[in-house]
């Protein structure tokens, strides 16, 4: 999840992520026509300076029509803000639906619920390549045991530090947790016109880390049956961890409780931070900012000495609906759209990370900023539970909220978690 298009891009997917909704919808068409010529409709995500991107479909859709008689592509570029708009009424219209469509991974369990998805788990068997697939990009397109897509990118974040803020202060990078707030404190303290580590009380998937390195879950169980573990002792020490980042001897809780994401990014970039915790979709964003040559990206520390914390496994995927009347060129067509070579093009035009493990290894060996996450995602990364109630969950700012109460003095970190669990588990019954 770059280039200064990718960081903007990939920045919208961060909030697409963070605010998933599924369409709520309960049409279930699909199609038994298997039409052997004819126009494929294909969705994709409009990124900010889509051109890059287009160039790399394009190729993609050249060589499929060359290879395709009497088949015909047409690629919309649909806005990431108003996508849940345009999927629902796909779902409930499979004249206006496209064949073939990009999503964001946490929208997978919700899509698969409302019957617009097609179930290839067959054929992405079959796919010699998804055998290199990275097995947490595989989860975001499984429910139930089946899969509902290909893995089209991967999005994680790390620890970005100012080099030359380090060195002035004579501060090592920080191995654990612990000298992670330590650290940040530290150079507050010395240079008060910085945060120490940017945080953010909407950036829910800067907080989540803190949660998974203390041993706490999002939630426990599997397929539909979820309940919330977000107020479990685990869980709670992160909250805690994080929460407590929030303050005048590092950042306070006035101007940082409302960041998202994208702020704590644009704060570091614009060089008012000594540390943020960014993606690897951020690199650019930052190379552009005052920053540039004056900082470097390490893996976030987890609680012991020399550990990673777990990173939030963000990306898109590339499925076939099910009211498809083209299944065989759809999911061929979704096979090269996921391909190796299209996503190593894809990371050169456009930053995105590959799914695929050989191909990241070769990347990061061309690309030193690719190293960190690349550590990352190998230290293993965490992803949403798989149940439709997810997109419920984030469209109605439980976790933020939650934060957010604990930073204001609103409630403490016991009463804000027990609260956010009830929602959770009110939101997982209610998604059967």
């Amino acid at each position: 999840m770059k280039s200064s298009v990718r960081f903007a891009g990939l920045t919208a997917l961060a909030a697409l992520l963070a605010t998933a909704c599924a369409p709520q919808t309960s049409s279930n068409s699909s199609s038994d026509k298997d039409e052997k010529t004819g126009t494929l409709r294909v969705w994709l995500f409009q990124e900010v300076g889509n051109a890059p991107k287009q160039k790399v479909v394009d190729s993609v859709v050249a060589g499929f029509e060359k290879a395709h008689q009497g088949t015909k592509v047409n690629v919309e570029y649909i806005p990431i803000d108003t996508r849940a708009q345009r999927v629902k009424a796909a779902f409930n219209d499979p004249a206006s639906a496209p064949d073939v469509m990009e999503y964001g991974n946490t929208d997978t369990a919700g899509y698969v619920k409302d019957g617009g998805l097609l179930d290839v788990t067959k054929e992405f068997g079959a796919w010699g390549e998804a055998k290199d697939t990275d097995p947490t990009a595989k989860q975001s397109v499984t429910v139930d045991g089946k899969l509902y897509g290909a893995p089209f990118y991967v999005g994680v974040r790390a620890l970005y530090y100012r080099t030359d803020v380090f060195r002035e202060l004579g501060l090592s990078v920080p191995r654990t947790m612990d000298e992670l707030a330590s650290t940040a404190r530290e150079i507050r303290a010395a240079r008060p016109e910085l945060y120490g580590l940017v945080v953010g009380g909407a950036y829910t998937y800067g907080a989540m880390p803190f949660v998974w390195a203390n041993g706490g879950e999002l939630a426990n169980g599997k397929s539909g049956s979820y309940a919330s573990g977000i107020d479990s002792a685990e869980a709670r020490k992160g909250i805690k961890a994080y929460t407590s980042l929030f303050g005048d001897d590092n950042c306070p809780a006035a101007k940082c409780a409302g960041m998202g994401g994208n702020d704590t990014i644009s704060a570091f970039a614009a060089g008012k931070a000594g540390m943020a915790i960014g993606g690897d979709f951020s690199h650019t964003a930052v190379e552009a900012g005052k920053v540039k040559g004056k900082y470097a990206v390490v893996p976030l520390p987890g609680v012991k000495s020399g550990s990673i914390a777990p990173a939030f496994a963000g990306g898109n995927n590339i499925g076939v609906l099910k009211s498809t009347s083209h299944r065989t060129l759809a999911v061929r067509l979704m096979e090269q759209l996921a391909s190796k070579k299209t996503q190593s093009e894809l990371f050169d035009a456009m930053g995105f990370l590959p799914t695929f493990t050989d191909v990241r290894q070769q990347v990061a060996r061309q690309e030193p900023f690719v190293k960190p996450f690349v550590q990352t995602l190998a230290a293993g990364t965490k992803f949403v539970p798989a149940s439709p109630a997810w997109s419920q969950i984030d469209s109605s700012l439980v976790l933020p909220t939650m934060f957010q109460e604990v930073i204001s003095g609103k409630k403490g970190v016991a009463k804000a978690s027990d609260d956010a669990a009830k929602k959770m588990n009110d939101a997982f019954g209610s998604a059967g």
